[in-house]
């Protein structure tokens, strides 16, 4: 079997496995877009750099469809969920995990600038035990960032 052809049923199996909510659908995944900006200015302030999570971005990604659908901003999710509660829902064991969330910037460099020029989310996108976070855009331009770090 190519390598490709293998790539390919990996991605596939993946997929069937952890399959997305209809509200984790309509988020669109800014992760990989974001990487390299989250990683500069971490290492500008002293910081490792983070990597992409696939379970983070999905809690990121539901609690987005959940305040698009339920017309809402909030750290705390309309059936009374926190950002704890969110990614143990998505396997991720954490002994380190935060979240940010924004509202009606249009594009990733608004967001993300306006994320370091508040002092707690910058806090969070800088925590010396950050090791991963997923970055989504829902409805509405709903943004939420979730960081953390497995295990420990």
């Amino acid at each position: 079997m190519s390598g490709f052809r293998l790539l390919g049923l990996l991605a596939a199996l993946f997929l069937l496995a952890t399959p997305m909510t209809p509200a984790q659908a309509q988020a669109t995944d800014f992760g990989q877009a974001s990487l390299g900006w989250v990683n500069a200015e971490r290492a500008r302030n002293g910081r490792g750099a983070v990597a992409l999570s696939p379970k983070l971005t999905r809690a990121a990604a539901a609690h987005a469809g959940d305040m698009a659908k339920n017309g809402y901003f909030s750290h705390t999710g309309a059936n009374g969920s926190s950002i704890g509660d969110r990614v143990r829902r998505q396997q991720y064991g954490f002994c380190f995990v935060a979240e940010n969330i924004a509202k009606g910037q249009g594009t990733l460099d608004e967001v993300l600038r306006a994320w370091m020029a508040s002092p707690g989310h910058r806090r969070n996108m800088l925590h010396k035990r950050a090791a991963e976070f997923g970055l989504v855009r829902g409805l509405g331009n709903l943004w939420v960032m979730v960081l953390g770090r497995p295990g420990c």
